[in-house]
């Protein structure tokens, strides 16, 4: 699935022109998280989501004003209690949304966006800056890229400019708010590694899956030996779609780190256990097994006379997914996904 910043890249290909909102604080308790992006074209289409509701149909709204006059707005909304009865909404707190006229025929847009995708396709990292300005901007583009590389894309900044914000990303994760020595502000967002899930099998669980996956970001590749069932026909959401020859070696040419989930739901215990016996031995940040406890103790027995010990096999979440009682392959996928949904949540917590 596409993201709002590769749908924002189409539309620069096309030199379309469009406004960008932006989450650039928060507090309290709102819809969406500070970062959190909606493109608005001019013909009032809307891609992405900044938390739905009035604040939403209000950004809409202003977003009109922004692409008349080419000039960024900086709008706070106060949830309060009155504010969320008015607003028809069940959040309350503080919410400032930035917006920004992107022009279509500004080649530094291009440039910038390109270098995003090109980070999250060759798996690097790298840091996405806008500068927070209700000026007036139709001669400045006012968004940069920073690659892991410390090469910044976009308009020539001035040097000492650009040099501090390339000391503070050195050490910047997640996003912040950076204020130069000039008094300039601008919006950090650090790009790390993409979160990839392996899901291998390709049967009824790994095809509700998939796509369930794709919706909340997660770069979904699916695996099987049978091609009848792992192609992108059946799997059109999918990232990749690999056929196998086998279940052995199942991880042979496959980066697998701290940014990789391993789903095994394949179609019998034989082949469970064979990608799971393979899986223990990479730096996967998670590994399931679907299955009833039954198997999965059948499993780990066999995993234990070969040699493997007990604390590598809890480290495997199994049976699968949260305990919500599904019983259909749905409600497995739902429970999956919640799942991984989670664990990423806790691991980017973890980032300082």
């Amino acid at each position: 699935m596409k993201g709002v910043m590769d749908k924002g890249l189409e539309l620069l290909e096309q030199q379309e022109s469009f406004v960008m909102a932006m989450v650039i604080n928060q507090s309290g308790s709102t819809p969406r998280n500070m970062g959190v992006k909606m493109i608005i074209r001019r013909n009032e289409e809307s891609i992405g989501t900044i938390g739905g509701g009035l604040v939403e149909a209000h950004t809409q709204n202003l977003a009109k004003k922004v692409f008349e006059n080419r000039q960024s707005i900086i709008k706070r909304f106060a949830l309060d209690k009155k504010d969320v009865a008015e607003m028809d909404m069940i959040c309350g707190g503080r919410v400032i949304v930035y917006l920004k006229y992107i022009d279509g025929k500004n080649q530094y847009y291009r440039e910038v966006y390109s270098e995003v995708y090109n980070t999250k396709v060759k798996q690097k990292k790298g840091w996405f800056i806008t500068l927070l300005s209700e000026a007036s901007e139709c001669k400045r583009s006012g968004q940069w890229f920073l690659t892991e590389d410390k090469i910044l894309k976009g308009e020539p900044l001035e040097e000492l400019e650009a040099n501090e914000i390339k000391e503070f990303c050195s050490n910047a994760k997640k996003i912040h708010i950076f204020v130069s020595k000039n008094n300039n502000k601008y919006l950090i967002e650090y790009m790390g590694h993409i979160d990839k899930a392996y899901i291998y099998g390709a049967g009824h669980v790994g095809h509700k899956l998939a796509p369930l996956l794709s919706y909340v970001g997660f770069y979904t590749v699916v695996l099987d030996d049978r091609g009848k069932y792992a192609n992108k026909d059946r799997f059109p959401m999918a990232n990749e779609v690999i056929v196998l020859d086998s279940f052995d070696n199942v991880f042979e040419n496959i980066n697998i780190d701290r940014n990789t989930y391993i789903i095994i739901v394949t179609r019998g215990h034989q082949y469970d256990q064979t990608v799971l016996e393979q899986a223990l031995n990479t730096d996967a940040a998670y590994i399931g097994m679907m299955g009833s406890i039954k198997k999965r103790n059948q499993i780990y027995n066999n995993l234990l006379e070969k040699g493997f010990e007990m604390k590598e096999l809890n480290e495997v979440s199994a049976p699968i997914g949260l305990p919500i009682r599904g019983e259909t392959p749905e409600e497995i996928a739902i429970s999956i996904v919640a799942e991984l949904v989670d664990i990423r949540a806790k691991k980017t917590d973890e980032i300082v």
